[in-house]
């Protein structure tokens, strides 16, 4: 019985991809450094028959390497129309010091896409 119990506790804790890509964007946000990028495409991709996922494309320089990227922004509905975004136009970039290729191009508490 009592292993029952911790294995219940700890699956309980474990954290579900939406809940990890959170944090990823939530510490991007405020450690992060900006960049000048640009917004390639958006796309709504099929997510294995439970509805769609929103991806937004960009791409960004930083240190003479370039990076194209995707977010889902899935999660994001209400923070930012998508569809007022423009295809091809600037937009800032957020990139972590450390590893430049782990980027958001909005967050809960920032946004980097021009409307």
């Amino acid at each position: 019985m009592a292993s029952v119990a911790v294995a219940y506790l700890l699956h309980s804790r474990r954290k579900t991809p939406d809940q990890l890509e959170r944090e990823r964007r939530d510490r991007i946000s405020s450690v992060g450094r900006i960049t000048d990028g640009t917004v390639l495409d958006i796309q709504q991709l099929s997510n294995n028959g439970h509805g769609l996922r929103e991806m937004i494309l960009y791409q960004y320089d930083v240190a003479g390497v370039s990076y194209e990227a995707a977010q889902d922004i899935t999660t994001m509905n209400g923070l930012f129309d998508v569809r007022s975004c423009k295809i091809g136009l600037p937009a800032s970039i957020k990139y972590d010091p450390h590893n430049p290729g782990n980027s958001i191009v909005l967050a809960e508490k920032w946004k980097g896409l021009r409307q």
